[in-house]
């Protein structure tokens, strides 16, 4: 079941079989965008391997950086609204290409002009000009008024249609429908999930740089439809997504007080999770959602502490004089990743759930901060400040296999996609009306994209898939 967002009415699609005949075959299924596809190691999905040849699913390691963008077209979608229909096809166009896994190609070089969904295109045409995949789409609005678009998504190079589904959705979250076509197309030509239909909760700065206002707010994952969530007359700071549902947990700064709020943000209501003596830090869900865990202050260090949400219990985790802050869980909910500044310098360190086996896992100079686990398991995303830079990179869960994938003036805060494929985190930029601004990498480390915002963001975190 879909979540209503903000009194939007939840989509509805029907998911078609594999054809090879042009035969629509419909049958209505139940998708769950949960469902993890099982891979190995340091894999990650792509439409792309070396030579070219017939379109394939196939997946490539992240190691292949050099490989080419498959070509893929897209023309403009038919429709009874050509504008909403042609904004649509330009959604799932935007999304492919930003994944750096696909090119999309020049529709004013397209020889044939699609007129109906239900008849095959001539492969031949759409292989003169280079596609290897196509992608069809038609816009219709129902008569309950919601708008209805369905696509099918054609190998041009074997002749063959891949899949073809459609969707209905209220129409304030027809955006929406471009985004689960492009996740569809993706998870079909690279064996992965997408990350197109997310949103990410963030900070939104505005006002001079000596006195700007904080406020909380969310984005669709390409920058659009932003909303406020907080006025910007309490402190907010470190918004985190619960892994298992549209809501958030962060921190706020009322009349100088501590709170750990809670914030539903299909319905909007907010519950206070706990109210604390001193400084609390970085609270961050369990991946099964029942629990977080956080840093509090005691004196002039921090421990990491761990709340049941059912019967608000606190358990202690660290106490060892030292700040430990900034802590994960791992997807299966065993292990803690943290920092830890009990070494003289800030180091990542790993724990069972329960604080014991407590170990340092960071080799390298410099000190590292911000860890964050992937929801593959397989790499941790972390900020690290070395001779003067600040650099956003991953490293396996045992220390071994650090990379660097960005590095700029003030980098910090990575947070992963669903599909542990890509990273956004913020930069901060230079000068006396600079502020941060929010950017996307993948694990090649070569695709990196600025996120347009209307003002100045920072501290991003990423949803699970809506649908």
């Amino acid at each position: 079941m879909l979540p209503v967002i903000a009194g939007m009415r939840p989509l509805t699609w029907k998911w078609a079989k594999d054809m090879t005949d042009g035969k629509n075959d419909e049958t209505s299924v139940s998708v769950s965008r949960r469902q993890v596809l099982v891979a190995g190691g340091s894999v990650v999905g792509a439409a792309l391997w070396p030579g070219g040849g017939a379109l394939a699913q196939t997946r490539v390691t992240v190691d292949e950086a050099n490989l080419r963008p498959r070509p893929i077209a897209i023309p403009a979608f038919l429709g009874e609204d050509p504008r909403l229909a042609q904004a649509i096809a330009d959604i799932v166009q935007a999304d492919l290409e930003r994944s750096g896994l696909f090119r999309p190609l020049d529709r004013g070089a397209f020889i044939e002009q699609i007129n109906d969904l239900a008849t095959a295109p001539r492969f031949a045409d759409w292989r003169a000009v280079g596609a290897e995949a196509l992608i069809v789409g038609q816009v219709t609005k129902l008569q309950d008024g919601r708008f209805r678009a369905e696509f099918r998504l054609w190998d041009t190079v074997l002749g063959k249609s891949l899949t073809a589904q459609h969707f209905a959705t209220d129409p304030r979250a027809w955006r929406r429908l471009g985004h689960i076509i492009a996740d569809q197309v993706y998870e079909k030509l690279t064996l992965e999930k997408g990350d197109f239909d997310t949103r990410v909760v963030f900070m939104d700065e505005t006002g001079p740089k000596n006195k700007r206002l904080k406020r909380l707010a969310i984005m669709d994952q390409d920058g659009h439809n932003v909303r406020l969530l907080s006025s910007g007359r309490e402190l907010v700071l470190t918004p985190r997504f619960n892994p298992r549902s549209q809501q958030i947990c962060y921190m706020s700064y009322v009349g100088g007080n501590p709170r750990v709020q809670m914030m539903d943000l299909a319905t909007g209501q907010r519950q206070v999770v706990g109210d604390f003596p001193n400084m609390t830090f970085a609270p961050r869900f369990a991946p099964d959602g029942q629990r977080i865990v956080m840093s509090l202050q005691e004196g002039g260090a921090s421990s990491l502490v761990e709340m049941d949400l059912s019967s608000r219990r606190i358990s202690q985790l660290t106490q060892t004089g030292a700040i430990d802050t900034g802590p994960c869980y791992a997807p299966d909910g065993r292990q803690i990743v943290f920092e830890s500044d009990r070494e003289g310098t800030q180091q990542l360190y790993v724990m069972g759930a329960n604080g014991a086996g407590q170990r340092r896992i960071s080799s390298g100079p410099g000190r590292y901060s911000t860890p964050v686990w992937s929801p593959r398991g397989d790499y941790i995303a972390f900020t690290k400040q070395y001779a003067g830079r600040f650099l956003i990179g991953v490293m396996r869960p045992d220390g071994t296999g650090e990379r660097v994938l960005t590095e700029g003036f003030h980098n910090e805060g990575p947070t992963w996609a669903p599909n542990g494929r890509v990273l956004m985190f913020f930069r901060e930029h230079r000068g006396a009306n600079g502020g941060p601004s929010i950017y996307s990498i993948d694990l090649t480390g070569y695709n990196e994209r600025r996120v347009t915002t209307p003002s100045f963001a920072s501290d991003p975190a990423w949803s699970p898939l809506l649908s």
